[in-house]
């Protein structure tokens, strides 16, 4: 699991190396033109508007790699920024968007829902991984966002086994039309992968990445489902 202090360090060595390119592609130039001063004909010195050029150009090389290093470091700055706020979120509950769920040991698995109106006929749908379903519920739901629980067990009270489910929730009005009703998973992060452009969050087995996250939040106590 990445910390801050690892980032830190990484960023720092990174940061030197690139310091000790700079440094020498400017003692490079550097000794080109103090050979160059050395070396001429005392009875036909340098001209000196030349000189004043070469000076000038010397004077552009070294703002070009001051400027190089600068953004450079501004760049890493950002990195670490952007990774500090990713490892922030471990230990942290996120709902991102999609419809998978983990399910382990007395935790029960929870997922958003946001309904475009008011559902009259609620039928909420859980699968296990092979695509069979385990449980069923119907109900009503409220117009706007909620939280459905389960509790892990099947619809025959049987307790199912951990692993991996999948939700859906299809619903009516009063006068029979289709409410569109979209579900997000609903997890806490155990860790953080930086080796993609993205940092990939780790909930239970899943990967969720940092972009798909809809909402981070401090653990609370358990919601009841608002199905009734």
């Amino acid at each position: 699991m990445a910390t801050i202090e690892s980032i830190a360090a990484a960023s720092n060595s990174k940061v030197a190396q690139s310091r000790a390119t700079i440094a020498d592609n400017f003692d490079t130039f550097l000794n080109i033109l103090t050979t160059q001063l050395k070396n001429q004909n005392p009875l036909d010195p340098l001209d000196t508007n030349q000189f004043t050029q070469q000076l000038v150009q010397f004077t552009g090389v070294e703002q070009q790699l001051k400027t190089n290093e600068f953004l450079e470091t501004l760049m890493l700055s950002t990195q670490n920024t952007a990774k500090s706020e990713a490892v922030s979120y471990i230990g942290k509950q996120v709902t991102a968007s999609g419809r998978t769920g983990e399910l382990t040991d007395d935790k029960a698995v929870f997922w958003a829902y946001d309904a475009e109106a008011a559902v009259a006929n609620a039928t909420v749908t859980i699968k296990n991984a092979s695509g069979s379903v385990v449980y069923t519920e119907t109900g009503s739901l409220n117009a706007g966002p909620g939280t459905f629980r389960w509790d892990g067990k099947t619809s025959d009270n049987n307790v199912a086994p951990n692993g991996t489910y999948t939700i859906e929730i299809k619903g009516t009005n009063l006068s029979g039309n289709n409410i569109a009703v979209s579900t997000s998973s609903v997890g806490v992060v155990t860790g953080v992968d930086f080796t993609g452009d993205v940092p990939i969050l780790t909930v239970g087995n899943r990967k969720v990445a940092i972009t798909d996250v809809t909402d981070v939040r401090v653990p609370s106590s358990e919601p009841a489902s608002p199905a009734s």
